[in-house]
């Protein structure tokens, strides 16, 4: 199952709680310290669960934009210009005035 099937199952299994609390409310009574506590638990979670999927949806969009093909570069054929290497010394050869040892 992907992640957002997923997603989806949690948000209906937490649509099926909100309901279930609702019918206890009614019930019981929304007066008391334990549902009041069960009700704000329901809530949290619904929070928490809306958080996870923000987050998915932009690892996701991370991801995939990831997994494009990369922008080609051209890059010429013609010699670079000699004039930027004037003042480098060969690499392991010592500088151009002196010798090696």
């Amino acid at each position: 199952m992907s992640v957002h099937d997923e997603m989806t199952s949690v948000q209906r299994c937490l649509d099926d709680l909100a309901r279930s609390v609702g019918r206890l409310e009614q019930q019981l009574g929304s007066g008391g310290l334990d549902m009041r506590r069960v009700r704000a638990d329901a809530e949290h979670l619904r929070e928490s669960v809306a958080l996870l999927r923000e987050a998915t949806a932009t690892r996701t969009g991370a991801a995939q934009s990831t997994q494009r093909k990369p922008e080609l570069l051209t890059i010429p054929d013609t010699p670079y210009d000699g004039s930027l290497w004037v003042d480098i010394d060969d690499e392991g050869l010592g500088a151009r005035d002196r010798r090696a040892p």
